[in-house]
């Protein structure tokens, strides 16, 4: 009996044990049709199942389109506030006063494109601008300021390409809203945990820091704690300083809760939880908020503890009932998952006969015409 194996170590200990010649180099010798190149590919794509198999790879959960998204999200924030400083400057030599009256970027961007040459815009427009100012007492402003603006006439090519750049500029912060809510759905989808401890867009820009999800699962609370921030420390351990204590995730609304003296030790606590949070939202087959929702309330009762002293719950004891609440979740995530599957396979089954029944006449009708 000789047996084909490629890695000759193996083979020696399957000889040394079981008595069996082991071949390796000759293998494509002894099987017809079998040459090289064909064993190769074979075993390139054996390999390439096996990998297939065992990364077992999911479309809802790639966390690449959170890393673009954040990236386009913080674009479009430089963006935004560019062409709202450029339509305020603009717009502002026809209408200074207004700069002064409405001070959001979006709210001034919907005003411009409305109101456009100021001359011609009456008392009739009152209703239309309160519903883009949403006061009644700025819109009364606006009208009195019109009365006597120091602002220049402006001729109506001028006027057509201030209303052209307002409309785009109103496109684009409704297209930042969209996209906002996109990556809000992802991080539900891929980080759930991460998303309900710090918030969407930090927890985004974490795993787009660290290149992926896997990799932030792979930091230890001290990284994630600085992540962010690494020109300040290195040129802290350069001048012997001291190093910075938090990075990214000093956007989060915890650390701006905390008081001055307690931000560094409530940033440290918030990324134990955030290395925990990410390794969850990692490993686990069936995405689930609930630790998240646990490791938050715990940074909060952690901030109470800084505050008043007041013990806050062990971590034991939270996990063993956030736990309980993850397995009664995740049944019923599984019994839901198992009716749609029967119910999509039941329509199936109803389209495959209508099909079936469809084809039946019209053969029959094609009989009865050659009849």
């Amino acid at each position: 009996m000789i047996l084909g194996v490629a890695d000759s170590r193996i083979a020696s200990a399957i000889n040394e044990h079981f008595s069996i010649s082991c071949l390796r180099l000759h293998f494509p010798n002894l099987v017809k049709g079998l040459t090289d190149q064909n064993q190769s590919k074979a075993q390139l794509g054996l390999g390439h199942a096996y990998s297939r198999a065992k990364v077992k790879f999911n479309v809802n959960r790639v966390d690449n389109m959170i890393i673009q998204s954040i990236a386009l999200l913080d674009q479009l924030d430089k963006d935004i506030n560019t062409f709202s400083m450029r339509i305020r400057e603009w717009y502002g030599y026809h209408f200074p006063e207004l700069i002064r009256i409405i001070s959001d970027n979006y709210t001034y961007a919907r005003v411009v494109y409305l109101m456009k040459n100021r001359k011609e815009f009456t008392i009739n427009h009152e209703e239309e601008l309160e519903a883009i100012t949403m006061d009644s007492g700025k819109t009364a402003a606006i009208f009195e300021a019109m009365k006597t603006t120091i602002g220049m006439d402006i001729s109506p090519i001028d006027l057509i390409n201030i209303e052209s750049f307002a409309k785009r500029v109103i496109h684009l912060f409704e297209y930042r809203k969209s996209l906002q809510e996109y990556l809000r759905s992802k991080m539900g989808q891929v980080a759930p945990n991460l998303a309900g401890l710090i918030g969407e867009q930090v927890g985004a820009r974490l795993i787009a820091h660290a290149g992926s999800l896997t990799n932030l699962a792979k930091y230890p609370a001290s990284t994630i704690q600085i992540l962010g921030a690494e020109k300040a420390l290195f040129r802290a351990l350069k001048t012997k300083g001291n190093t910075p204590k938090y990075g990214l995730i000093y956007h989060s609304s915890h650390i701006g809760k905390a008081s001055a003296q307690n931000k560094g030790r409530i940033s440290r606590y918030l990324a134990n939880k955030c290395a925990i949070a990410s390794r969850i939202d990692c490993f686990s087959d069936i995405p689930t908020a609930i630790f998240g929702d646990h490791l938050k309330q715990q940074v909060s009762d952690r901030l109470k503890f800084f505050d008043s002293g007041e013990l806050p719950a062990k971590n034991v004891d939270v996990m063993q009932i956030a736990l309980q609440e993850a397995e009664v979740e995740r049944e019923q995530i599984i019994s839901k998952e198992r009716k749609r599957k029967k119910k999509e396979k039941k329509r199936r089954k109803q389209a495959l006969a209508a099909a079936a029944l469809d084809e039946e006449q019209n053969n029959a009708n094609m009989l009865d015409a050659t009849a």
